[in-house]
């Protein structure tokens, strides 16, 4: 028998943080060291200039270093949520988890600190003593009432944020949920009554905030273990607790909770009955918040309470009371104005954003990520989800306002619309490259119809773009399934109000429309009977009969099937004189910036016409976003070095672009890392016109575009932006299945420019 230990087979989350390495943090570099010139920056002797300016000014800190983007996350481990008093080291796990979730919803830089000190005071002192480390400080699980000790020490001693999240998070994320609680069930905070179970910090804090959105104190209610905070008592009291003490002969939960109108629990599992429930207030608001098993299920809360408004603290339920919504972009907010403290007015502030965030259209990204649950605004979903994108630049944007206001703000933001399209632009990566193109659209009022009006991803987009542009949304579908499923996505916007609604079933146009079509294909093979199905059945040909007929200005299609199939019918009706598909381009956002490839779908085996085409195309698209284009013609060969097919075709475009002396940097033929690395290309050929990385790749077949470019979305984390048909004089854009409903707003505003803005 063998003397080792069995080993038991671990939990997956036990998996997930041991491998494929320890933890969830790592420390990484922002500079170069890659050889002595770096190392001496980085330390001696350069570092020394550094030191130097932030003696001289402390204030230079934020500029030489890391400090303004730094969060301190201190705990004891004397109250981690459900979990209790583990101790300092056994807390690691969840401080690292929530520097982990600064990070990923703020891009906040985080040290996790755990510090073995159970005395308050002394707490206190450590926390103050880090002050020249961080930005700010998010204090975490300590129970209380220490933490009302060392938040209230911290905070008059030190010059930076503290903030401790168990009290002030979960009560600005109570504060929002009920702010639009009271919205659906028609009530005020003024004329509420509130009945509290949990006299701990979150509870205290929640009932703070509550009163400062206007309920009246003498109409709250508090109990803990103890049953009712009264005047007088004497047992488990503190100062905290004194000021929701009620002058009431009541003792009990059970006494007390007859007409409320808002439960707020944060205490133990199973505290409200169903009983209790019934004699709440008509159409009770319940935040049952303890975890893992709230104060009462939302099942049995709904049996005697149907039209109850409820909130828990689990993901597995609607309206989960979640820190993440406040936590990271409070910081956000008061990190990039240098706020001095995290006041009042700051809290309020990220209370009516989140709030008013849940009240507004979800965006497909939400949706993405929580398929199958509604996400309109009502009882169900009273706040956003912590996967919503736009809580970065409309929390902390808001916060940032209110810190100015407030005067805490020591480095007051010049302009704050452009602060939030910053943010913006780190969660929606296509928005600082696409704002050129958005403002451009913005100027003119375009109709851009969509081929496939019932994808729920064209739906979404046309939301968006009554909300964020001038374009006017045409879509073609049937009523039944376009209402269907905008009922199922929770989106407001309605056909025949918002957009325009194309039948291709039912409409009174549909006569003129195939003998259009008829018209001009008639010598091409259709005869009328053909063209009559076609214009019930080809939503494409309907859009690019509409384009046609001057009733539409562009129109998007391709978001299923094949992009020749739907480039046939765009050229059937919309190629005229000049006009004529030249290549597709694909702007891929890629970490380092942006890079364009062409021609990955219009021409298979490009002449050399057709590349020096392209090429001209590419620099006229990569102008519109307010970019230098520096283009590489790619080949197998490199600078006449093979005779390949592919090198003669290249180097016939590179003749007829030379002859029309085209104003741009434009070189080839070369291989890839020639085009990207000006060292190697100089090495091959020193006389290159062309200067730096090229951002523009043309390539000699569709094969090697299209590789190239599923190659940055799959393995380089590439976003697309594309594929613009250029050629067509902006009248039509045929897109791929894969595309996102952020891809198509942004094809829409491509879309919506006028043509003038191509050059």
């Amino acid at each position: 028998m063998s003397d080792t230990p069995e080993q038991k087979p671990q939990s997956a989350p036990l998996d997930y943080h041991e491998f494929p390495r320890p933890g969830k943090l790592e420390v990484r570099a922002t500079k170069p060291l890659a050889n002595s010139r770096d190392l001496s920056r980085a330390y001696s002797p350069g570092v020394a200039e550094a030191c130097m300016e932030i003696a001289a000014d402390s204030a230079n800190a934020t500029r030489f270093t890391s400090k303004g983007n730094l969060v301190a996350v201190i705990s004891n481990g004397s109250a981690v949520l459900g979990l209790g008093n583990i101790g300092a080291q056994a807390s690691k796990p969840v401080m690292e988890g929530k520097a982990v979730l600064f990070k990923k919803f703020a891009n906040i830089d985080c040290f996790d600190i755990e510090v073995d000190e159970a005395d308050p005071e002394k707490l206190a002192e450590i926390v103050c003593a880090l002050e020249p480390t961080f930005g700010a400080v998010n204090l975490e699980d300590i129970k209380a009432p220490d933490c009302f000790v060392v938040e209230k020490i911290c905070r008059d001693r030190m010059n930076i944020p503290v903030f401790h999240d168990d009290q002030h998070g979960t009560a600005i994320v109570v504060g929002a949920a009920a702010t639009n609680a009271l919205l659906v069930a028609g009530k005020a905070f003024e004329d509420i009554k509130v009945v509290s179970t949990g006299g701990g910090a979150a509870g205290i804090a929640c009932l703070d905030m509550l009163v400062k959105l206007g309920v009246k104190l003498e109409n709250v209610w508090l109990c803990d273990l103890n049953g009712l905070v009264y005047e007088g008592r004497e047992e488990d009291m503190n100062p905290k607790k004194d000021s929701f003490a009620q002058a009431s002969d009541l003792r009990t939960l059970d006494e007390v909770i007859a007409g409320a109108d808002l439960f707020l629990g944060l205490s133990g599992p199973n505290v409200l009955t169903p009983d209790m429930v019934a004699r709440m207030a008509d159409r009770p608001i319940i935040f049952a918040l303890a975890n893992p098993t709230p104060e009462i299920m939302p099942e049995a809360a709904r049996e005697v309470a149907p039209d109850a408004i409820l909130a828990t603290g689990r993901s597995d339920y609607p309206n989960q009371v979640n820190n993440v919504l406040c936590f990271p972009f409070i910081f956000r907010g008061a990190l990039d104005v240098g706020a001095t403290e995290i006041n009042d007015e700051m809290k309020l502030a990220c209370i009516d954003a989140i709030a008013s965030l849940a009240r507004a259209t979800t965006v497909a990204e939400t949706a993405s990520v929580y398929k199958g649950e509604q996400l309109s605004f009502g009882a169900d979903y009273l706040i956003p989800k912590p996967f919503d994108p736009r809580l970065t630049g409309v929390v902390a944007s808001a916060v940032a306002r209110a810190a100015m206001a407030s005067g805490v703000a020591a480095r007051p933001l010049e302009d704050l619309k452009a602060y939030k399209a910053k943010l913006d632009s780190a969660v929606f990566r296509s928005a600082l490259l696409m704002r050129p193109v958005f403002e451009a659209a913005a100027k003119a009022r375009r109709r851009v119809v969509f081929a496939e009006g019932e994808d729920e991803r064209v739906l979404r987009t046309a939301s968006a773009m009554l909300e964020d542009t001038t374009t006017v949304p045409i879509l073609i579908g049937r009523p039944d399934a376009v209402n269907a499923r905008l009922e199922a996505a929770g989106l407001s916007i309605r056909p025949g109000v918002d957009f325009e609604l194309v039948n291709p079933e039912h409409d009174a146009r549909y006569r003129e429309y195939w003998e259009t079509y008829h018209r001009v294909m008639a010598r091409r093979g259709v005869t009328p009977d053909l063209a009559r199905t076609i214009m019930r059945t080809n939503t494409t040909a309907i859009a690019a009969i509409m384009v046609y007929r001057g009733e539409a200005d562009s129109m998007i299609c391709g978001t299923f099937g094949q992009f020749s199939w739907h480039l046939n019918y765009v050229t059937q009706l919309l190629q005229e004189g000049t006009m004529a598909p030249v290549a597709a381009l694909s702007m891929m956002i890629l970490q380092d910036g942006p890079l364009f490839i062409a021609d990955t779908q219009v021409n298979q085996q490009p002449t050399p016409e057709q590349i020096a085409n392209t090429v001209e195309g590419c620099a006229r698209h990569i102008r519109r976003f307010g970019i230098t284009p520096k283009i590489a013609l790619c080949s197998y060969s490199q600078f006449g070095n093979l005779d390949t097919d592919s090198g003669r075709r290249m180097r016939g475009a590179m003749e007829l672009l030379g002859s029309r002396a085209p104003d741009f940097m434009y070189e080839g033929e070369m291989h890839l890392d020639a085009a990207l690395d000006e060292e190697i290309r100089n090495r091959l050929l020193p006389q290159s016109r062309l200067e730096g990385a090229a951002n523009a790749l043309v390539f000699a077949n569709a094969d090697a575009a299209s590789a190239v470019r599923n190659i940055l979305k799959m393995k380089s984390d590439g976003l697309e932006v594309g594929p613009i048909l250029m050629g067509m004089g902006n009248r039509a854009h045929v897109v791929t299945p894969s595309i996102t409903s952020r891809g198509l707003l942004n094809m829409s505003a491509i879309a919506g420019t006028p043509v003038d803005h191509y050059g």
